[in-house]
């Protein structure tokens, strides 16, 4: 009687097919979830499927499974035989979420001044320097994702998992907005001049500092999206009028 391969000591082959799903899955939801950011999914746009496989070159069982994890996400809704659509957060939503979100940043600044590793600080202000230059270009989408990957390393570098978890959970929900924070070019000059003072403050280890910088850095975010979301309800009502 002759024995399997796996009864002969052989290796079975690895479930390559396994692999790769999970890759375009993952691909597939930053995808959608960069296209909501950066406003080419605006809030309360209907998703229209047929399209966006097109767009992606995908079918739509990857696309359906793409759309579950950002539902959970809180950045789009699916109504049953309604179909799925881009959240919408109302002005209390808006103001409630950035402040939530101004303390996460605020005590991620305190403990990062403390924990903050030498190399950590480099990869900082290599990125500060990068965000920097597609400013001078006006790349906003260069400068936000660079923007937030010194948030987000500030985050890391607290070193608390806890604070980790609610800090990507929350900011998830608010990068679309924290993105058009920017469209008015005072206040992406402001930000940026808040990120000076950012990186000064993690230079001196002084988390106290910091904490007060982000803190007010959000909160200014707060207020220059309600000011613009202001701006676009008064104009949608006058159409309406």
């Amino acid at each position: 009687m002759q024995n399997s391969d796996i009864d002969a000591g052989l290796t079975p082959p690895p479930l390559m097919p396994k692999v790769e799903r999970q890759r375009l899955h993952d691909t597939v939801v930053e995808h959608i979830r960069r296209f909501i950011v950066e406003g080419v999914l605006e809030p309360g746009k209907k998703l229209n499927e047929r399209e966006l496989c097109e767009t992606l070159g995908i079918s739509r069982t990857p696309l359906r499974e793409a759309l579950k994890v950002l539902a959970a996400e809180g950045l789009i809704e699916i109504e049953p035989n309604r179909g799925a659509s881009v959240s919408k957060m109302s002005e209390a939503e808006m103001r409630e979420t950035f402040e939530l979100m101004s303390g996460l940043e605020a005590f991620s600044g305190e403990l990062a001044a403390e924990r903050m590793t030498a190399a950590e600080l480099t990869e900082i202000k290599a990125l500060h320097y990068a965000m920097l230059a597609c400013r001078t270009q006006n790349d906003l989408a260069g400068y936000y994702s660079r923007n937030q990957a010194i948030h987000d390393k500030i985050n890391e570098a607290a070193r608390n998992s806890a604070l980790r978890q609610t800090y990507i959970a929350v900011n998830r929900r608010l990068q679309a907005l924290r993105f058009r924070s920017n469209f008015q070019m005072p206040k992406w000059d402001s930000a940026i001049h808040d990120h000076d003072e950012m990186l000064k403050a993690l230079e001196a280890r002084d988390g106290k500092r910091l904490s007060t910088i982000l803190r007010q850095h959000l909160l200014d975010k707060r207020d220059a999206v309600l000011q613009i979301q202001s701006r676009e309800d008064a104009a949608a009502a006058k159409l309406k009028a």
